[in-house]
């Protein structure tokens, strides 16, 4: 399958979803209006942990020897990058629940689903994340801060190009394409669900972007 097309299609699809999760207002929703660095790092830290978990999770249960290959080391990365958040916060925050995106991922029982949902899917959110991140501390003339962020972005473009690479492989059929698609889809959906309802309770628009 022409998986890069794939990809391309699920970012057409749900332009206007990620659009407005590449807003600044995605800074509001993560931290309920709570501009502190700290805030911000804390949030992030429970973000990288929780996706550590999911990759592990995927990876136990995948039979599949290249997906698997993908996810325990995507698992590794995470584990670095949620320390070097840390590191940068100076402390180690664990989330007590694991949301709607992580809990769907650690759901999928097959191998297309469980690669285009946590290797296509999640990190095109998580590339609006962290040039939200980045673009906090170039405000803030924060050198460090972006360049750290950066790092973790680039590392996130470099998990999405591994699973547009795995995708590729796996989806054999029509069937496998439509599946792969959904749920790439269906992940950026659940984020964004997320993202307004977190706005919504707090009286401000999703639907706008700034």
């Amino acid at each position: 399958m022409d998986a890069p097309a794939l990809r391309e299609t699920v970012e057409r699809e749900k332009k206007s979803q990620l659009d407005r999760l590449g807003s600044s207002k995605y800074l509001i929703a993560l931290t309920d209006a709570d501009l502190s660095e700290s805030t911000i790092l804390s949030a992030v830290a429970e973000s990288e942990y929780l996706a550590r978990e999911t990759f592990e999770t995927l990876a136990a249960a995948e039979d599949d020897d290249r997906a698997r290959e993908a996810f325990e080391r995507v698992a590794a990365q995470e584990a670095e990058h949620y320390d070097r958040v840390c590191e940068r916060l100076d402390g180690r925050p664990t989330p007590d629940h694991a949301g709607a995106v992580h809990g769907y991922l650690r759901g999928r029982d097959d191998t297309v689903s469980r690669v285009a949902g946590a290797l296509v899917g999640r990190p095109l959110v998580s590339l609006r994340a962290h040039t939200q991140v980045v673009g906090f501390y170039v405000n803030e003339a924060d050198q460090a801060g972006a360049d750290l962020f950066r790092d973790l972005k680039a590392d996130t473009e470099a998990e999405l190009d591994l699973g547009v690479d795995v995708l590729g492989d796996c989806c054999v059929t029509d069937d496998d394409v439509e599946r792969a698609q959904a749920t790439a889809e269906y992940v950026v959906q659940l984020a964004y669900d997320e993202y307004a309802d977190s706005l919504t309770e707090m009286g401000v628009n999703p639907k706008s972007t700034c």
